[in-house]
Protein backbone atom coordinates (compact mmCIF):
# COMPACT_ATOMS: atom_id res chain seq x y z
CA UNK A 1 0.00 0.00 0.00
CA UNK A 2 1.45 3.34 -1.09
CA UNK A 3 1.75 6.48 1.03
CA UNK A 4 -1.19 8.31 -0.57
CA UNK A 5 -3.44 5.25 -0.19
CA UNK A 6 -2.47 4.90 3.48
CA UNK A 7 -3.17 8.58 4.13
CA UNK A 8 -6.61 8.31 2.54
CA UNK A 9 -7.37 5.17 4.55
CA UNK A 10 -6.39 6.87 7.81
CA UNK A 11 -8.53 9.88 6.92
CA UNK A 12 -11.50 7.63 6.12
CA UNK A 13 -11.16 5.74 9.40
CA UNK A 14 -11.15 8.97 11.41
CA UNK A 15 -14.36 10.12 9.79
CA UNK A 16 -16.13 7.09 11.25
CA UNK A 17 -14.46 6.83 14.66
CA UNK A 18 -13.05 9.25 17.21
CA UNK A 19 -9.63 7.64 17.69
CA UNK A 20 -7.37 5.09 16.04
CA UNK A 21 -4.21 3.46 17.40
CA UNK A 22 -0.89 2.84 15.69
CA UNK A 23 -1.35 -0.90 16.24
CA UNK A 24 -4.75 -0.81 14.51
CA UNK A 25 -3.26 1.00 11.53
CA UNK A 26 -0.35 -1.43 11.33
CA UNK A 27 -2.86 -4.29 11.17
CA UNK A 28 -5.04 -2.59 8.54
CA UNK A 29 -2.27 -1.30 6.24
CA UNK A 30 0.50 -3.88 6.70
CA UNK A 31 3.00 -1.03 7.18
CA UNK A 32 5.51 -0.86 10.03
CA UNK A 33 4.87 1.07 13.22
CA UNK A 34 7.58 3.56 12.29
CA UNK A 35 5.93 4.20 8.91
CA UNK A 36 2.52 4.70 10.51
CA UNK A 37 3.93 7.15 13.06
CA UNK A 38 5.51 9.17 10.22
CA UNK A 39 2.17 9.13 8.39
CA UNK A 40 0.38 10.46 11.48
CA UNK A 41 2.92 13.26 11.94
CA UNK A 42 2.46 14.34 8.31
CA UNK A 43 -1.34 14.21 8.54
CA UNK A 44 -1.32 16.13 11.82
CA UNK A 45 0.84 18.84 10.25
CA UNK A 46 -1.70 19.10 7.41
CA UNK A 47 -4.67 19.48 9.75
CA UNK A 48 -6.18 16.05 9.09
CA UNK A 49 -5.98 14.73 12.66
CA UNK A 50 -4.60 15.36 16.15
CA UNK A 51 -1.62 13.26 17.19
CA UNK A 52 -2.08 11.59 20.60
CA UNK A 53 -0.01 9.04 22.51
CA UNK A 54 -0.23 5.70 20.72
CA UNK A 55 -2.28 6.93 17.79
CA UNK A 56 -4.45 9.79 16.53
CA UNK A 57 -7.75 11.53 17.27
CA UNK A 58 -10.29 12.81 14.77
CA UNK A 59 -10.73 16.58 14.52
CA UNK A 60 -14.29 16.01 13.30
CA UNK A 61 -15.39 14.67 16.69
CA UNK A 62 -15.68 18.27 17.88
CA UNK A 63 -18.27 18.97 15.19
CA UNK A 64 -15.94 21.16 13.11
CA UNK A 65 -16.00 21.46 9.35
CA UNK A 66 -13.27 19.29 7.78
CA UNK A 67 -10.01 21.16 7.18
CA UNK A 68 -8.31 21.31 3.80
CA UNK A 69 -5.99 18.41 4.59
CA UNK A 70 -8.94 16.15 5.44
CA UNK A 71 -10.95 17.20 2.38
CA UNK A 72 -8.02 16.63 0.03
CA UNK A 73 -8.00 12.96 1.05
CA UNK A 74 -11.72 12.46 0.42
CA UNK A 75 -13.50 11.49 -2.81
CA UNK A 76 -10.30 11.83 -4.81
CA UNK A 77 -11.49 9.75 -7.77
CA UNK A 78 -14.71 11.77 -8.04
CA UNK A 79 -12.76 15.03 -7.90
CA UNK A 80 -10.38 13.79 -10.59
CA UNK A 81 -13.32 12.94 -12.88
CA UNK A 82 -14.93 16.32 -12.20
CA UNK A 83 -11.63 18.08 -12.93
CA UNK A 84 -11.30 16.24 -16.25
CA UNK A 85 -14.84 17.26 -17.24
CA UNK A 86 -14.24 20.91 -16.29
CA UNK A 87 -11.02 20.89 -18.30
CA UNK A 88 -13.00 19.75 -21.33
CA UNK A 89 -15.42 22.69 -20.99
CA UNK A 90 -12.72 25.37 -21.04
CA UNK A 91 -11.35 26.63 -24.35
CA UNK A 92 -7.75 27.65 -25.02
CA UNK A 93 -6.88 31.31 -24.37
CA UNK A 94 -9.76 31.82 -21.95
CA UNK A 95 -9.40 34.00 -18.88
CA UNK A 96 -10.49 31.79 -15.97
CA UNK A 97 -11.29 32.59 -12.33
CA UNK A 98 -10.65 29.48 -10.22
CA UNK A 99 -12.13 29.11 -6.73
CA UNK A 100 -10.27 27.68 -3.71
CA UNK A 101 -10.66 24.25 -2.09
CA UNK A 102 -9.54 20.70 -2.74
CA UNK A 103 -11.69 20.23 -5.86
CA UNK A 104 -10.28 23.47 -7.28
CA UNK A 105 -6.74 22.18 -6.66
CA UNK A 106 -7.54 19.05 -8.66
CA UNK A 107 -8.90 21.24 -11.47
CA UNK A 108 -5.72 23.33 -11.34
CA UNK A 109 -3.67 20.18 -11.92
CA UNK A 110 -5.69 19.50 -15.07
CA UNK A 111 -5.25 23.08 -16.31
CA UNK A 112 -1.51 23.21 -15.66
CA UNK A 113 -0.57 22.51 -19.29
CA UNK A 114 -3.25 24.68 -20.90
CA UNK A 115 -2.87 27.95 -22.81
CA UNK A 116 -4.95 30.02 -20.41
CA UNK A 117 -4.88 33.02 -18.11
CA UNK A 118 -5.96 31.94 -14.62
CA UNK A 119 -6.65 33.76 -11.36
CA UNK A 120 -6.35 31.00 -8.70
CA UNK A 121 -7.81 31.72 -5.28
CA UNK A 122 -5.42 29.56 -3.25
CA UNK A 123 -1.71 28.83 -2.99
CA UNK A 124 -2.54 25.12 -3.35
CA UNK A 125 -3.81 25.86 -6.87
CA UNK A 126 -0.89 28.19 -7.58
CA UNK A 127 1.48 25.34 -6.78
CA UNK A 128 -0.49 22.91 -8.96
CA UNK A 129 -0.54 25.37 -11.88
CA UNK A 130 3.20 26.05 -11.72
CA UNK A 131 4.51 22.49 -11.70
CA UNK A 132 7.32 22.14 -14.29
CA UNK A 133 5.89 20.79 -17.55
CA UNK A 134 6.76 20.70 -21.20
CA UNK A 135 4.74 22.83 -23.57
CA UNK A 136 2.13 25.36 -22.52
CA UNK A 137 1.70 26.70 -18.98
CA UNK A 138 -1.05 29.10 -17.86
CA UNK A 139 -0.36 32.75 -17.20
CA UNK A 140 -1.31 33.51 -13.59
CA UNK A 141 -2.89 36.60 -12.02
CA UNK A 142 -2.92 36.54 -8.20
CA UNK A 143 -5.76 38.27 -6.34
CA UNK A 144 -3.83 39.42 -3.29
CA UNK A 145 -5.62 40.08 -0.02
CA UNK A 146 -5.38 38.10 3.22
CA UNK A 147 -4.17 34.51 3.25
CA UNK A 148 -6.19 32.05 5.34
CA UNK A 149 -3.95 29.54 7.19
CA UNK A 150 -4.49 25.88 6.33
CA UNK A 151 -6.81 26.65 3.44
CA UNK A 152 -4.05 28.84 1.93
CA UNK A 153 -6.82 30.81 0.22
CA UNK A 154 -7.00 34.52 -0.60
CA UNK A 155 -9.75 36.50 1.12
CA UNK A 156 -10.81 39.98 2.09
CA UNK A 157 -11.71 43.34 0.51
CA UNK A 158 -8.44 43.64 -1.45
CA UNK A 159 -8.91 40.22 -3.06
CA UNK A 160 -12.56 41.00 -3.89
CA UNK A 161 -11.67 44.38 -5.40
CA UNK A 162 -8.97 42.84 -7.58
CA UNK A 163 -11.34 40.13 -8.77
CA UNK A 164 -14.02 42.68 -9.66
CA UNK A 165 -11.52 44.84 -11.54
CA UNK A 166 -11.23 42.12 -14.21
CA UNK A 167 -13.60 40.32 -16.56
CA UNK A 168 -13.29 36.56 -17.00
CA UNK A 169 -14.58 34.25 -19.72
CA UNK A 170 -15.31 31.54 -17.13
CA UNK A 171 -15.57 31.33 -13.35
CA UNK A 172 -15.11 27.85 -11.86
CA UNK A 173 -16.89 27.86 -8.49
CA UNK A 174 -16.49 25.06 -5.95
CA UNK A 175 -19.23 25.65 -3.35
CA UNK A 176 -19.14 24.20 0.15
CA UNK A 177 -22.76 23.11 -0.37
CA UNK A 178 -25.59 23.63 -2.83
CA UNK A 179 -29.27 22.94 -3.18
CA UNK A 180 -31.98 23.92 -5.61
CA UNK A 181 -33.85 26.08 -3.11
CA UNK A 182 -31.03 28.31 -1.85
CA UNK A 183 -28.38 27.90 -4.55
CA UNK A 184 -24.63 27.98 -3.84
CA UNK A 185 -23.44 28.15 -0.23
CA UNK A 186 -20.19 28.64 1.69
CA UNK A 187 -19.18 28.03 5.29
CA UNK A 188 -18.26 31.65 6.07
CA UNK A 189 -19.04 35.15 4.85
CA UNK A 190 -15.54 35.95 3.55
CA UNK A 191 -15.45 32.80 1.41
CA UNK A 192 -18.96 33.56 0.14
CA UNK A 193 -17.93 37.13 -0.78
CA UNK A 194 -14.90 35.92 -2.74
CA UNK A 195 -16.95 33.32 -4.61
CA UNK A 196 -19.63 35.91 -5.37
CA UNK A 197 -17.04 38.33 -6.76
CA UNK A 198 -15.68 35.62 -9.03
CA UNK A 199 -18.97 34.48 -10.50
CA UNK A 200 -20.29 38.04 -10.92
CA UNK A 201 -17.14 38.95 -12.89
CA UNK A 202 -17.47 36.12 -15.42
CA UNK A 203 -19.44 35.63 -18.62
CA UNK A 204 -19.99 31.94 -17.80
CA UNK A 205 -20.20 30.14 -14.44
CA UNK A 206 -19.21 26.49 -14.07
CA UNK A 207 -19.98 24.91 -10.69
CA UNK A 208 -17.84 21.90 -9.80
CA UNK A 209 -19.33 19.91 -6.91
CA UNK A 210 -19.03 16.30 -5.84
CA UNK A 211 -22.19 14.50 -4.78
CA UNK A 212 -21.53 15.03 -1.06
CA UNK A 213 -21.95 18.80 -1.53
CA UNK A 214 -25.59 18.46 -2.62
CA UNK A 215 -27.95 19.39 0.23
CA UNK A 216 -25.03 19.58 2.67
CA UNK A 217 -24.96 22.16 5.45
CA UNK A 218 -23.46 25.64 5.02
CA UNK A 219 -24.60 29.04 6.29
CA UNK A 220 -23.46 31.77 3.91
CA UNK A 221 -25.29 32.39 0.65
CA UNK A 222 -23.12 32.85 -2.44
CA UNK A 223 -25.69 33.10 -5.24
CA UNK A 224 -28.95 31.65 -6.46
CA UNK A 225 -28.91 28.70 -8.85
CA UNK A 226 -30.06 30.85 -11.77
CA UNK A 227 -26.60 32.45 -11.81
CA UNK A 228 -25.09 29.11 -12.88
CA UNK A 229 -24.56 28.01 -16.48
CA UNK A 230 -23.10 24.51 -15.98
CA UNK A 231 -22.91 22.10 -13.05
CA UNK A 232 -20.26 19.38 -13.17
CA UNK A 233 -20.91 16.64 -10.61
CA UNK A 234 -20.60 12.91 -10.07
CA UNK A 235 -24.17 12.66 -8.75
CA UNK A 236 -27.04 11.89 -11.12
CA UNK A 237 -29.83 14.35 -10.20
CA UNK A 238 -33.35 13.06 -9.77
CA UNK A 239 -35.79 13.61 -12.66
CA UNK A 240 -37.50 16.32 -10.59
CA UNK A 241 -34.20 18.14 -9.96
CA UNK A 242 -33.23 17.83 -13.63
CA UNK A 243 -36.54 19.33 -14.67
CA UNK A 244 -36.01 22.27 -12.31
CA UNK A 245 -32.45 22.78 -13.55
CA UNK A 246 -33.69 22.72 -17.13
CA UNK A 247 -36.17 25.48 -16.28
CA UNK A 248 -33.25 27.53 -15.00
CA UNK A 249 -31.26 26.75 -18.20
CA UNK A 250 -28.53 25.05 -16.14
CA UNK A 251 -26.63 22.37 -18.05
CA UNK A 252 -25.68 19.29 -16.01
CA UNK A 253 -22.50 17.34 -16.83
CA UNK A 254 -22.10 14.01 -15.04
CA UNK A 255 -18.43 13.15 -14.50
Amino acid sequence: MGTTERHRLIGDLLRGQEEVTVDELVSVTGASGATIRRDLEILAANGVLKRVHGGARSLLARGENPGYGQRELEDHQAKARIAKAVDGLIRDREHVWLDSGSTATEIARRLSTRQLTVMPMSLHSVQALTQPTEGWAPELILPGGSLIPGEQSFRGPMAEANIRSLRFDTAVVTPCALNLKDGLLAHDLEDAAAKRAGLESAARVIVAAAGNKWNAGARALVAAMDSVDVIVTDLEPSPEDLAQLNKLSVEVVIA
